[in-house]
This record gives structure tokens, C-alpha cells and sequence, in this order.
């Protein structure tokens, strides 16, 4: 499979098969994580995979009762632990582990694997959860598993209305 096809086949997965995911898939779902790019090569992302079906189920009300949070065999908290800055004025956490998610979700493509972002919960309640510290910022969940739906065809915009070349004309 190439990167484009990883690409198109990726989607939010909402509904998971019951059947665990080989070690050696996981793996290499969390080394496509280690390989991202980072601010300043920070590798300020932070990873709490969650295997344990009774941990996995008391995240659903921390995540607005989405019910897939049990469902899927893993979920991932992701987390940075930086604060830093950088010139622009973007805080380089969001951005870090939101790259190392991709890594991971068109990983889990070639993996055979589905995985859905999750970025509907409440902090507070997952930090407790997972005995995160505070000052660690918890950027997104994502579910991990075999899906048991079919990609849904979603509605994009074409191209034409979301690029322009050299300067701003939309």
C-alpha cells in the first residue's frame, strides 16, 4: 500500500470488531508515532495506551459517552509535555502529538487497523483516569482496533476552494 492509498482509506472509525490486536501491530503503530517530526526535534509527545477493557470502559463518560471508547481494543491518550512556544506564536504540543496521531492512524491503515480522533472529553476526568499529571496537556484520545463499518463516503470540498497559490484570493 502507498501513502496515498493509506490516505483514502483512512477514516473515523466508530464501530470496532471484539478481537485484540497483535503485539507486533501495536508496535509498529507506536514506532510510526516515534518517527514523526517535531518542533526543534522536542519529541515532546507522550503516549498512554489503554488496554484494559475496565479502564477502557470508565473513559466512555469522560468522552461523552462514546460508546467506542470500550469498544476498540486500545485508545490512546496523547499527550505533550512542553509548554514551549515557538515563533509564530503556536504552541508546539497540539501540533507535535497531532502529527505523531497521523503517523499512527495511517499506520493502523496498513496495519489492517481503524482508528477515529477523539478530541470530545473532558481533561479533568481522563487525567484522574490514567493518573496523568498536572502540566501535562492531553491533546486527543484515538480509538485503535479492527473495524466492524465500512468507510463512509465523506463530502469534501473541492480543491479549487481550499488552495490558492501565492497570495490569499478566496
Amino acid at each position: 500500500m502507498d501513502v496515498f492509498q493509506a490516505i483514502s482509506q483512512r477514516y473515523s472509525c466508530r464501530s470496532y470488531q471484539d478481537k485484540p490486536i497483535e503485539d507486533e501491530k501495536i508496535a509498529r503503530v507506536l514506532e510510526a508515532a516515534r518517527l514523526a517530526p517535531s518542533a526543534s526535534n522536542f519529541q515532546d509527545w507522550r503516549f498512554v495506551v489503554v488496554t484494559d477493557p475496565q479502564i477502557r470502559a470508565s473513559l466512555v463518560p469522560s468522552a461523552n459517552n462514546q460508546k467506542m471508547l470500550a469498544q476498540a481494543p486500545v485508545v490512546i491518550a496523547a499527550c505533550s509535555v512542553s509548554s514551549y512556544r515557538m515563533r509564530c506564536g503556536q504552541m508546539i504540543g497540539p501540533i507535535d502529538v497531532s502529527i505523531a496521531l497521523e503517523h499512527i492512524a495511517l499506520q493502523a491503515i496498513e496495519e489492517g487497523l481503524a482508528t477515529c480522533w477523539i478530541g470530545s472529553f473532558y481533561h479533568d476526568q481522563v487525567r484522574a483516569l490514567l493518573d496523568i499529571p498536572k502540566g501535562i496537556d492531553i491533546v486527543e484520545l484515538m480509538t485503535v482496533g479492527y473495524p466492524a463499518d465500512t468507510k463512509p463516503e465523506p463530502k469534501r470540498e473541492p480543491i479549487e476552494k481550499i488552495v490558492c497559490y501565492d497570495k490569499w484570493k478566496f
